[in-house]
C-alpha cells in the first residue's frame, strides 16, 4: 500500500475546524487554500484524510505512482 501515491489538495479553509481536523490537515503538509501535495497512500496518512475530507480534494491515479511520498517542488521557474 505505501508504493502508492496520492495527490491532496486543500479546497476549504481551516478556520473555525476543530484542532484535530486542522491538525489533520497540516500533517498531511498543508499550509493555505489551493496548496497541493503528494503523500504516501499509508494507513496513517489516509486516517489524516478522512479526517478532514469535507476540506480536501484527493486525487488516486496512475501518474501519481511514480513518486510515491515525494512532494512536489514548490520553487517558481523564473525564466
Amino acid at each position: 500500500m505505501a508504493d502508492k501515491a496520492v495527490k491532496v489538495t486543500l479546497i476549504k479553509s481551516m478556520a473555525g475546524q476543530l484542532a484535530a481536523i486542522r491538525n489533520s490537515a497540516r500533517g498531511l503538509g498543508l499550509r493555505r487554500i489551493g496548496h497541493s501535495v503528494v503523500v504516501a497512500d499509508t494507513p496513517s496518512n489516509r486516517g489524516m484524510m478522512r479526517a478532514a475530507s469535507h476540506m480536501l480534494k484527493i486525487e488516486r491515479g496512475p501518474e501519481l505512482q511514480s513518486a510515491p511520498g515525494a512532494k512536489p517542488s514548490t520553487a517558481s521557474k523564473r525564466g
